[in-house]
Order: structure tokens, then C-alpha cells, then sequence
């Protein structure tokens, strides 16, 4: 046997077309990898930085003002600041004090319902319940913390109150033998 699809076959035409076929891909395949070559040597020389002087003018973008720069720096700074606050009133309620700032940012991805309540003054924001009943327990202790605070929403005069619905970790638990 042999690895020749028409070998079997006494066709010298059909031998020959497939053996230009044959050649006629293996000619494909040495262009495209010549290309291939001459576009990993370009690639190479192309410089990985580039200055801003060396940038065209319609490739350069807008640098922020200083002022504006400023202004960025302070919020991230302030939210920074929030947040870290926030990760040691959670640290508290927590046996793993590693685990308080991955809660705390999961907070922030978690959704939440806002419901404005302008006859009673609030606008109460409840959470979604958290993965499991002991990051529950730990965000209670954070939102009883917040709700403390009486904090009110900018520009209105509804407080802020925060709440989590109630799950089964905050059952008390039943003696079923009693009498």
C-alpha cells in the first residue's frame, strides 16, 4: 500500500493532476509563510513605546488639564477612602479579615432595588442577598452601621436606608421537642 490516494489505480492522468494540486498547495503554503516571516520581522522592528513628540498630530489625543487630572485624583482618593472604611466596619463581623474587601467589592456589583419614599422623608435602597448567610451577616453589620449615620441623599431631604431582605440565617432556630 501507499499513502497515494490514486496509487491503487493505473491513471497516470488522474496521478498527475493530483500531484500538481499537491504542488500548487505546497506553493501556497511557502508564500504564506514567507509573508508570515516578513510580518514577524516588521513587527520586530517596530518600536513597542513611542514618545509623544513622535506621535502625528491626528494620532495625539487630548491630554486632561491638570485641574481636571486633579479633580480625578481627589474622587478616586475620596472613593478609596469610603471604601477602605467601609472594609473595617465589615473586618468586624468577619472570622477571615481577608475576606472583608472582596465582600465589600462585591457590594458594589451587587444589584440593588431604590425605592423613594417622599411621604416618610426616605429613600430606601434594599440589597440583594449575598452568596452566602455569613457574608449576609457581615453586610447587616455594615448597613446598620450606614443606617446609623442618618446619611441624605445630595441635592434632596430623603435619608438614606439601607436594608437586606430577610433569609433563613436570621431565623432563630426552634426547639422541636418542646411540648
Amino acid at each position: 500500500h501507499t499513502l497515494h490516494p490514486i496509487a491503487d489505480r493505473d491513471d497516470s492522468d488522474a496521478i498527475a493532476r493530483w500531484e500538481q494540486q499537491q504542488s500548487k498547495l505546497r506553493e501556497t503554503v511557502e508564500l504564506l509563510e514567507h509573508d508570515l516571516k516578513q510580518v514577524q520581522q516588521q513587527r520586530k522592528a517596530t518600536p513597542h513605546h513611542l514618545a509623544w513628540e513622535e506621535l502625528e498630530t491626528q494620532d495625539k489625543f487630548e491630554r486632561l488639564a491638570p485641574s481636571r487630572k486633579r479633580l480625578l485624583d481627589t474622587v478616586k482618593l475620596i472613593a478609596y477612602r469610603a471604601e477602605t472604611a467601609m472594609v473595617t466596619i465589615v473586618r468586624s463581623a468577619l472570622a477571615r479579615k481577608d475576606d472583608a474587601r472582596a465582600l465589600v467589592r462585591d457590594l458594589f456589583r451587587s444589584p440593588a432595588d431604590i425605592t423613594p419614599d417622599a411621604v416618610s422623608g426616605e429613600l430606601r435602597i434594599q440589597l440583594h442577598s449575598l452568596a452566602n448567610p455569613r457574608n449576609n451577616r457581615a453586610l447587616r453589620v455594615l448597613l446598620e452601621e450606614l443606617n446609623a449615620a442618618e446619611m441624605t441623599y445630595p441635592g434632596t431631604q430623603l435619608k438614606l436606608v439601607y436594608s437586606l431582605p430577610a433569609g433563613p440565617d436570621d431565623e432563630k432556630p426552634t426547639n422541636s421537642f418542646s411540648a
